[in-house]
């Protein structure tokens, strides 16, 4: 279960906090609907108890909050707006790299992927998805490590009324098998249609908690929509019938030519209407919403009838239209199938297409008489319809009813299936994080397209290079001339480098709602690796690349292997990783690819000519002989050569870029981890 105590939020300037002390509970079994009308703070809620936003209070999921739970997403399942995803990747995709992050089998997606629906397009890019389908993404993603609990920020927000079914029915099915479900949305008649309990927020306050019944019976009352051009005449013989009859009618001028009525039925309405010859233009039984402060209903002193449900619950809307002067008065109507209507701004009805059971001048719907006993619009797996609904309760008894029982395994069998749950889960391992970074940068084509635009640039520019003459061999090989303050495969590099964290920002894909993207040092770690074998493999190929057209333009005498080709290579290679390492951490620190490309430019036109005037002198002859002097100092034998590869590493580091770059990547370094330090904290 979710219990939140006193959320609120901090106040901005002068203005109140969007939330002021909410707490509530949501049960395990039960779906809970958090209402309110747009900047009622049901989004600021959500993302307080997510710890997306800062504020006072907490939330507790099964007795701990967020902060305390070793893996969240394997107890809350998230979907706050559309799917945060690189519009580039593929739907299987997208799924496979949360399962990679998560450490769950990749064959969890596609069982994720049949659930809802989206086996034929698990090929398709999510730029290409529609609305509804971004939503059935979405779900995907939050049901994708089998948590307990779901939370979902409007879901059914511009959905078409099929689709809005097919969701309510997965979160039912949740529901069922003994999860918790917390959903918002801004339609009081969806949560009388779905949830078993329904919050009301209004101006940042919860102002009701109610059962489904209760809230149907006190919030939505049946109404008669009347559309005539002689509405106050017929308001005024409505009420006087009213008062002769002594029933309880309550008669609400809409505006125009247009009545609510509540209390009455539309025989009773036509009948008078056509006795005092006047003329209607439609008649229509609705739900009225009677807004967050309502009071009970109006009680009628008459003999209220004991009306049947319709007998379809697909049935359209019944409306009496044309002119009632002159034919039969029509006669009493059993019952009528209620639907959802609303009066755009040119006065012509707007009805929906989502029916529901109509009941009497005072009775409350059947369908929301009992969460246990409700009317459940199921579809099967592909998003069909299929509506069972039980007889209608007494509303004597709704205020002394039991808490609806457990789900039966017959109305279990009628929901949506849902995804297997996970028996095994995997252990700890250092390796998750590394198969995560894999999937992503292997999944879009920047690092593709990126590493064959450097290759074509290094190939192209060596040739000039060799043409004009006078370039040094391991400047032609690296086609680096010296007006330029890096070589294309250091800035390459470097731009895959900040990608690899700028991207995490701009699609956090680990985050919910663009929140706080993780900066653990696993991530950090596995994404220098990949980072490092990204440069390393660039490196090397762009030397090769560049070989290769040489010896086809300008023939063997370019391409021969220098006299001190190892530490040539070392300090190429420590280059070309070092500008993918400054790019990573620039980029993590900076929250921003562009931040981190323009760290790996900074370090030759900033850095560099500081560490050049602070180590003026004969810094690279003193690297000569150094691991000799210290073998002699500490008296040890090095292994295989090693004084050669501690040698190469000096004179790198010697240079005014090695250096700069070594100073630039421990000053990241460090900022890093500092900011780590400091997210923790809070």
């Amino acid at each position: 279960m979710i219990q939140a105590i006193g959320l609120t939020s901090n106040p901005r300037k002068e203005f109140p906090p969007a939330v002021d002390d909410v707490s509530f509970e949501a049960h395990s079994g039960r779906v809970t609907a958090l209402l309110g009308a747009p900047g009622a703070g049901k989004s600021t809620t959500l993302k307080l108890m997510l710890e997306l936003q800062q504020g006072r209070g907490v939330a507790y999921f099964r007795g701990r909050p967020l902060h305390r739970i070793a893996h969240p997403t394997r107890e809350v399942g998230v979907l706050l707006g559309d799917v945060p995803g690189h519009p580039a990747r593929t739907v299987r995709g997208h799924l496979r790299m949360l399962c990679a992050a998560a450490g769950l089998p990749t064959r969890r997606a596609d069982e994720v992927l049949e659930v809802v629906g989206l086996v034929s397009l698990c090929e398709a890019r999510l730029n290409t998805l529609s609305r509804g389908m971004d939503r059935r993404l979405g779900l995907a993603c939050a049901l994708l490590s089998d948590p307990h609990t779901l939370v979902l920020d409007n879901p059914a927000d511009g959905l078409a009324v099929r689709e809005g079914r097919w969701l309510h029915g997965i979160l039912r099915a949740h529901a069922d098998q003994g999860g918790t479900v917390l959903f918002t949305t801004g339609d009081p008649k969806e949560a009388a249609r779905t949830a078993d309990r329904v919050l009301t927020l209004e101006q940042g306050r919860l102002v009701a908690d109610q059962e489904v019944a209760d809230f149907s019976r006190t919030r939505l009352r049946p109404r008669v929509a009347v559309r005539t051009p002689y509405a106050a005449r017929l308001g005024a013989l409505l009420t006087k019938e009213a008062r002769t009859a002594r029933r309880s009618v309550e008669i609400v001028r809409e505006g125009g030519n247009r009545l609510s009525v509540y209390g009455s039925t539309c025989a009773e309405i036509g009948e008078t209407a056509f006795r005092h010859g006047i003329l209607v233009h439609q008649l229509a039984n609705e739900i009225g919403d009677m807004g967050p402060t309502a009071m009970p209903p109006i009680q009628s002193s008459a003999v209220e009838e004991d009306l049947e449900p319709a007998e379809s619950a697909e049935g359209s809307v019944q409306e009496a239209q044309g002119l009632v002067e002159g034919h039969q008065a029509p006669a009493q109507e059993p019952h009528a199938a209620v639907t959802e209507s609303r009066t755009p701004a040119d006065g012509t009805p707007e009805v929906d297409s989502a029916p529901l059971v109509g009941l009497g001048p005072s009775a409350h719907l059947a369908s929301h008489a009992d969460p246990g006993s409700r009317a459940h619009l199921v579809p099967h797996a592909d998003p069909g319809l299929r509506a069972h609904s039980e007889p209608h309760a007494d509303p004597a008894t709704d205020a002394h009813r039991a808490p609806p029982p457990p789900a039966r395994s017959s109305d279990v069998g009628l929901l949506p299936p849902l995804p297997p749950p996970i028996t095994v889960r995997s252990a700890p391992s250092p390796l998750r994080p590394l198969r995560y970074e894999l999937r992503r940068a292997g999944g879009v084509g920047t690092a593709y397209l990126t590493a064959a635009a450097v290759l074509v640039t290094s190939a192209v520019m060596a040739v000039l290079l060799a043409g004009v003459g006078h370039t040094p061999q391991p400047r032609l090989l690296a086609a680096w001339p010296r007006e330029l303050p890096l070589p294309p495969a250091a800035i390459g590099a470097g731009l895959l480098g900040a990608i690899a964290f700028g991207d995490e920002f701009r699609h956090p894909a680990l985050a919910a709602d663009r929140g706080t993207v993780p900066r653990r040092l696993g991530l950090l770690v596995a994404k220098l690796l990949v980072a490092a074998a990204t440069a390393l493999l660039l490196a090397v190929l762009t030397v090769g690349c560049d070989l290769e057209v040489l010896y086809l333009v300008h023939g063997p005498e370019l391409i021969s292997v220098p006299a001190d080709w190892f530490p040539l290579g070392a300090s190429w290679i420590g280059l070309v990783v070092g500008c993918a390492w400054a790019g990573v951490l620039a980029a993590g620190v900076f929250r921003s690819t562009s931040a981190g490309l323009a760290a790996v430019v900074a370090v030759p036109l900033l850095v560099v000519p500081l560490v050049h005037k602070a180590l003026e002198g004969a810094t690279v002859r003193s690297a000569v002989g150094f691991p000799m002097r210290l073998r002699e100092l500490v008296l040890m034998q090095w292994p295989f050569g090693g004084e050669r590869y501690l040698e190469a590493a000096a004179r790198a580091v010697a240079q005014p870029v090695g250096g700069a770059l070594l100073l630039s990547l421990t000053a990241l370094l460090g900022a890093y981890v500092l900011t780590n330090l400091r997210s923790r904290v809070r």
